[in-house]
């Protein structure tokens, strides 16, 4: 009972520090309109928070490993009430920034923080699993700033919005508090690391891991798109160039969350009952992120609807799929050093996400320049969004060559030789005929 509880409380930190995270891309075209400012620099408000965040991730891992995950998430929601109340009283774009990086350093600490939490208080059978609902619920803090966080940006103001949003991480510093523990009493879980200096070789050992690599990779590749879309440029997108009035465009950024929210469970079904074929699992979701992406920017004038729908669909079963990535690290590294590998893998992808809206914040005003148009149209935004194939491809490339490392090692420390996939598709089915 005590260990659903801690998870509990965990996972309600982790919702309330994704509707924080996620705020800033609702409230983006107020932004505009409050602080003055070009598309590519109202970016920096959410690149320079997801670049806090991915740099945070080795050192907040690390300090996992060393000092417990408790401690972390008491710093990380408080750092992220600070960050909006800062932001709440911003009447400059530098103001706002500074306010974005406390929001983004707590942000920081609470996921990886959790997910070692859940691999220190549960079986290992049930961490996939439980892994992806932590992703799942977690989520609904997109709901959040995109439902109830818009409804009081609209009618009562920047302000007292961002006041909200602070209140709420304060509600979660609350619970984590009084319900979070590092362990079970009487668990030995390894020896701890005594020192930075040893630290710092644990975490070299860690990352040299194919495994772990393999896990960077898969987040890299699954996690970013949504990310770009849901934090800055779907909202502008679906508001100025397909039209959608704001209240409708809030409402369909939900769409993410509920396809996350069917997705995960059966990735995380699919990912307890075939280890071995986990990163065909990641590939089959980008893949199918690239043709329906494609489709929306080929789409011969106005997408319909029901293709922005699909789209957010699939970019939402990348969140889920994203979780993948811990799932290898989880499997490739001993339990006390799981917080440096969970804190590497979770850099990937926000590193591609930052990169990829500050890119696109770059192409939509180099293009708004070279047509004299505004920013935000929708020949601006099938150029902007182009920039994807280059990140999430080169992320491909380094995603394979980590496969191809990690089964390598597979076979010589273990002896399972992992063939292609279409090898083990026809024996399964010449093994059904007979």
């Amino acid at each position: 009972m005590r260990s659903w509880l801690i998870f509990a409380a965990g996972v309600f930190g982790y919702l309330v520090a994704v509707m924080e995270r996620t705020t800033i891309g609702v409230a983006g075209v107020s932004a505009t309109d409050r602080f003055h400012t070009t598309a590519s620099l109202l970016s920096t408000l959410a690149v320079l928070q997801l670049l806090v965040y991915a740099v945070m991730q080795l050192p907040v891992g690390v300090l996992i490993d060393r000092v417990g995950p408790r401690a972390l998430m008491l710093t990380g929601t408080g750092l992220m009430a600070a960050g909006q109340v800062t932001v709440a009283f911003s009447d400059v774009i530098a103001l706002a920034v500074a306010g974005r990086v406390l929001v983004g350093a707590g942000d920081a600490m609470v996921f990886t923080s959790l997910i070692r939490l859940v691999s220190s208080w549960f079986a290992p059978r049930t961490v996939p699993q439980l892994s992806q609902w932590v992703g799942n619920v977690g989520q609904l803090g997109q709901v959040l700033s995109a439902v109830p966080f818009a409804l009081i940006l609209h009618q009562s103001g920047w302000t007292a919005a961002f006041l909200s949003a602070a209140a709420l991480a304060m509600v979660a510093f609350v619970a984590i508090l009084t319900t979070v523990r590092n362990r079970p009493p009487g668990t030995d879980e390894g020896t701890r690391p005594v020192s930075w200096g040893q630290s710092l070789r644990q975490l070299g050992v860690t990352i040299a891991r194919p495994g772990t690599q393999l896990g960077f990779w898969s987040h890299f590749v699954t996690q970013s798109s949504g990310t770009v879309f849901a934090l800055m440029w779907g909202f502008p997108l679906m508001v100025y160039a397909l039209g959608y009035s704001p209240e409708l465009a809030s409402w369909m950024l939900t769409v993410i969350v509920a396809a996350a929210l069917v997705v995960g469970p059966m990735l995380g079904i699919l990912t307890a009952r075939f280890p071995l074929r986990r990163s065909n699992i990641v590939l089959t979701i980008v893949i199918a992120m690239g043709v329906v992406w494609t489709a929306l920017l080929l789409w011969p004038g106005t997408p319909p609807t029901w293709l922005v729908v699909l789209l957010l669909v699939v970019v939402g079963a990348g969140g889920p799929g994203s979780l993948v990535g811990f799932d290898f690290a989880r499997t490739s590294n001993p339990l006390h050093a799981l917080g440096s590998a969970n804190g590497f893998v979770n850099v990937g992808g926000f590193a591609a996400s930052f990169v990829m809206i500050y890119l696109i914040g770059v192409v939509l005003d180099w293009r708004s320049h070279l047509v004299g148009a505004g920013p935000y149209t929708l020949d601006g935004f099938r150029a902007a969004f182009a920039v994807q194939y280059l990140v999430i491809g080169a992320g491909v490339f380094f995603l394979l060559r980590a496969r191809r490392r990690t089964r390598r090692r597979l076979l010589d420390e273990e002896g399972i030789e992992v063939g292609p996939l279409w090898v083990a598709l026809v024996a399964r089915w010449n093994r059904g005929r007979h």
